[in-house]
């Protein structure tokens, strides 16, 4: 194990009800109340869903002025604990890179956080050094029977936009890696998915001729902390998409949000 990054509070344990409006996650908390929850994910979080599935949230502080108490953390899938908020995933960067444990990012004289760069662009982490070192992280959660993780699980502009402004500073002499964070803990590897956003895999092969680094870690979410497993490989070849479209559709009905009013809750 690399790291081990605990939460940074209790989480509560309770069933998905179901998904609204995107952001919204109405829980049944096994305490009694049913609550409405902070969807961070903006994706369709495919397979994840699943009404009546096992989750768990945290609760803001009693001092926070956010109308939604809870966030949605992590839910059960397929027998094992898989992360759902997609902000955790650069936290646990940061622990990883302040750690110094990942070969090739440990040597930098600084370490800073959402630096603005390119015309309007913020990369999550900059290594300040003889040459600057571009870190984007990108969150995933989908494994498909492969045993690979896909990302995204629905087109992301902005994430190939992301690639295109790391392609320029590597063009100009900067260093510029992606860094995919894989919130479940059996991912064999991670490949740009083809089948739910085509133009992000092609301008990742791309970037990967250009000279930006795609790398990944396997992240084992528990009830108590994010265990940081490994390093996995990114495979940037072009593959079949067939079997993937089918394993998609598959998983359809576990997938998005419903449109309508959430129900009423009691917090």
């Amino acid at each position: 194990m690399l790291l081990r990054v605990p939460h940074e509070t209790k989480l509560l344990p309770g069933r998905l009800v179901g998904r609204y409006k995107r952001f919204i996650a109405v829980i049944e908390l096994d305490s009694g109340p049913r609550v409405r929850a902070h969807c961070v994910n903006p994706g369709r979080m495919e397979g994840q869903v699943r009404p009546g599935a096992r989750c768990w949230v945290s609760k803001v502080p009693e001092d926070s002025t956010r109308k939604l108490r809870y966030t949605w953390e992590l839910t059960e899938e397929a027998g094992m604990i898989v992360g759902a908020n997609t902000v955790v995933p650069n936290r646990i960067v940061e622990a990883l890179l302040a750690a110094r444990v990942l070969p090739g990012l440990r040597r930098y004289r600084a370490l800073r956080r959402e630096v603005g760069y390119g015309e309007r662009s913020r990369i999550d982490f900059l290594l300040e050094g003889a040459t600057p070192h571009f870190i984007e992280v990108k969150n995933a959660h989908l494994v498909y029977p492969d045993g690979r993780g896909y990302f995204p699980d629905s087109v992301s502009a902005r994430a190939s936009e992301h690639l295109r402004a790391l392609m320029a500073e590597v063009a100009g002499g900067a260093k510029a890696s992606v860094l995919f964070t894989i919130q479940r803990p059996d991912a064999q590897g991670i490949r740009p998915s083809d089948v739910h956003d085509p133009t992000f895999a092609a301008t990742a092969r791309e970037a990967g001729e250009a000279g930006v680094r795609f790398r990944a870690v396997c992240i084992r979410p528990t009830l108590s902390a994010y265990e940081v497993l490994r390093e996995i490989p990114v495979d940037l070849r072009v593959y079949d998409t067939q079997p993937r479209e089918r394993w998609r559709a598959e998983r359809a009905a576990c997938s998005g949000w419903s449109r309508a009013d959430p129900p009423k809750t009691e917090g």
